[in-house]
């Protein structure tokens, strides 16, 4: 079996790293490159970067900060916010970031997805789906930093975006979201079912429990996580010694 990965995520806003609970309320956490070095130094298989504010200068500001990161850290580290274009994804990748991810862009222009593997591979792609779930028992996917309802519902998009080149789903839970009440596994078992790509769970974790679940009975490739890594509740390195010692795969 593949090692699972753990994967803590840094949302940043005028590159300061922050956190909120179900999108809003926002509260500022620390250095974006000083907590990416440390969350490396403590055994994260990767990392996730997110330009949460994504304005056009924001995102001339974020290539620089990405750069920095590249320079102080040893791991595999993805890029996202406000990646609209191919020139976009390029500009980030060449400053150094080993992976983009996109959602909102491609949401409104799947094409974005295709154009972005026939360059670079489809490793370089992960297409990230924020979405929550409605009345009517759907999951429906949110654009724009969950603020804007799309059309789309999760399983078929998810479909959708593997076909067209996507090498990694991402899916955040906005009902899971910085609520350390645990991810809905059901959910993640029924999309990994559907997929043939890993796909990374994201959004309600609140322990090392929460995690193992996510990852055996929600068949997820890895776990993001943030606030349980941002506030000091747990080092990376003592959720892998918890998870192996439970039995799961993971990277010591």
């Amino acid at each position: 079996m593949l090692a699972k990965r753990i994967i803590p995520c840094l949302d940043v806003k005028d590159g300061r790293v922050v956190k909120g609970i179900n999108f809003l309320g926002l509260k500022e956490v620390g250095d974006a490159v000083e907590l990416g070095r440390r969350y490396a130094l403590e055994g994260a298989d990767e990392l996730v970067y997110l330009d949460i504010s994504a304005t056009l200068e924001g995102r001339k500001t974020f290539a620089e900060l990405v750069s920095r990161v590249a320079e102080a850290v040893n791991i595999p580290f993805t890029v996202g916010g406000g990646i609209r274009s191919l020139d976009d994804a390029s500009r980030l990748l060449d400053a150094g970031a080993d992976k983009i991810t996109v959602n909102s862009a491609a949401l409104a222009r799947p094409e974005l997805i295709g154009e972005i593997a026939a360059k670079y591979g489809r490793q370089f792609v992960v297409v990230a789906i924020d979405a929550k779930k409605g009345p009517d028992g759907r999951w429906m996917a949110i654009t724009h930093g969950g603020s804007k309802p799309s059309d789309k519902e999760l399983f078929s998009w998810a479909q959708e975006a593997e076909a067209r080149g996507a090498g990694e789903i991402l899916f955040t839970s906005m009902d899971h979201d910085g609520t350390r009440n645990g991810y809905p596994c059901d959910t993640y078992a029924a999309l990994s079912d559907r997929l043939s790509i890993p796909v990374i769970a994201s959004g309600g974790a609140g322990s090392v429990e929460d995690i193992a679940a996510v990852l055996t009975e929600g068949k997820a490739d890895a776990a993001l996580a943030a606030s349980i890594f941002h506030y000091g509740q747990y080092t990376v390195a003592e959720v892998k010694r918890q998870l192996a010692e439970a039995g799961i795969p993971v990277r010591i």
